[in-house]
C-alpha cells in the first residue's frame, strides 16, 4: 500500500487545516492509519490514529483540537486540525499498518507504510 499525504500549508495561530492521506489500496478492517509529526530537531511523535473498524486515538496535546476521520469509499484518512498553535509546526506524516495492538498504536516503529510528509507551518 502506498500513502499520499496532502493538505499542509501555512496558517496563522487559531486557524484550521485539514490533512488528507489517501491509500492506494483498500484498507483492511483491522488496519490502523495514523498521523505523526516531526518538528526540526525533534523526534517524530504520535498525533492521532484510527482503527479502520473502530477506535480513535489521540495524543494528549491535540485532544479537543484535532479530529481524525476516514472515508471508506476513498480509502482516505483525514486529520482536521483546529485552533492551530505555532508549536504545531512540523512535517506531518501519515502511516499505516495491517494490525497494531492498541497499546502500541502511538509507536511509530509499528507502522510499515509511510507517506511522504506534508509541511504545516503555523505563525503567531
Amino acid at each position: 500500500v502506498q500513502l499520499q499525504a496532502s493538505g499542509g500549508g501555512l496558517a496563522q495561530a487559531g486557524d484550521s487545516l485539514r490533512l488528507s492521506c489517501a491509500a492506494s489500496a483498500r484498507i483492511g478492517s483491522k488496519a490502523v492509519m495514523g498521523w505523526f509529526r516531526q518538528a526540526p530537531g525533534k523526534k517524530r511523535e504520535f498525533v492521532a490514529a484510527l482503527r479502520w473498524s473502530a477506535g480513535k486515538y489521540y495524543a494528549d496535546f491535540v485532544k479537543g483540537r484535532f479530529t481524525i476521520s476516514r472515508d471508506n469509499a476513498k480509502n482516505t484518512v483525514y486529520l482536521q486540525m483546529t485552533s492551530l498553535k505555532p508549536e504545531d509546526t512540523a512535517v506531518y506524516y501519515c502511516a499505516a499498518d495491517s494490525y497494531i495492538i492498541v497499546s502500541a498504536i502511538p509507536d511509530a516503529n509499528q507502522y510499515d507504510c509511510w507517506g511522504q510528509g506534508t509541511q504545516v507551518t503555523v505563525s503567531s
